[in-house]
């Protein structure tokens, strides 16, 4: 319909993802959901009458068939966001090697491949006057190196890197770049509570509608980088610049328990 707001969501099926489609639909967005479990991703999509797109993000022909599609019904995207993710614990020199290429695939490369497949629908939002908007959901493991989670930290420092990439090279596009920074979240797919060790870490982990907020908090106000919650997250990201050594430390401390994945 004219005058719509469109937002596409990917790894909308559950946890994060679910709590920002259900909340754009509140504030009037039309959504459009990305992810691979059709029963799941209908569940919500029929909740909050959104379209549905099954697709694997780290698959880049899979996704620039979904954008084809999506772009035929809605050629003005007004905002993406770049939320699908996996999680990938154990050290680089515990974990499986397909994992390690798996999580680049969807945590990294997965936000990348949509971004260009959609950027048509994004330039054309702008064109219009609506102004577009590409939400990348980071992680505060994009800013601090987590030895018991080692290829996953490293696939979201490559995400934080492109995110303040695009939002370099759009600048003054129209097309707005945010990265949104969580700390631990409790999720289905990152179950935290069940499987930190550390009691310390554990008083600081969210729910996904806390994300969500920061997520429409970071559209509305125009921010560049929200970490969520500031404290104590965004100060761990400062020591790991100030102090490597001390963060190196106490992460070679911290693990999950046994038996987690």
């Amino acid at each position: 319909m004219p005058g719509e707001k469109i937002a596409v969501v990917t790894g909308a099926s559950s946890g994060i993802g679910e709590a920002i489609a259900r909340l754009l639909a509140e504030k009037g967005w039309r959504c459009v959901l990305v992810a691979r479990r059709e029963d799941r991703l209908r569940a919500v999509a029929d909740e909050i009458g959104a379209e549905v797109e099954l697709c694997d993000v780290g698959d880049r022909d899979a996704v620039e068939a979904m954008a084809t599609r999506i772009l035929e019904r809605h050629p003005e995207i007004h905002l993406l966001v770049n939320n699908a993710g996996m999680p990938a614990r154990g050290t680089f020199l515990a974990v499986d090697p397909e994992t390690i290429r798996r999580v680049i695939e969807v945590n990294y490369l997965g936000g990348v491949w949509c971004t260009r497949a959609l950027m048509p629908g994004l330039e054309a939002a702008v064109a219009s006057g609506a102004g577009a908007h590409v939400v990348n959901l980071v992680s505060v493991a994009g800013t601090t190196a987590f030895a018991p989670a080692g290829a996953y930290a490293a696939a979201k420092h490559a995400q934080l890197a492109f995110s303040r990439s695009l939002a370099a090279a759009l600048r003054g596009s129209g097309i707005a770049v945010h990265a949104v920074l969580p700390g631990f979240v409790e999720t289905e797919g990152f179950p935290q509570k069940g499987v930190l060790k550390s009691r310390l870490l554990g008083r600081f982990v969210i729910q996904p509608p806390r994300v969500a907020e920061a997520v429409i908090h970071a559209v509305e106000k125009g921010k560049r980088e929200v970490t969520v919650p500031w404290f104590p997250y965004r100060i761990i990201s400062i020591m790991q610049v100030l102090t490597p050594g001390l963060i190196a430390r106490f992460s070679g401390m911290s693990d999950y328990r046994s038996g987690a994945v």
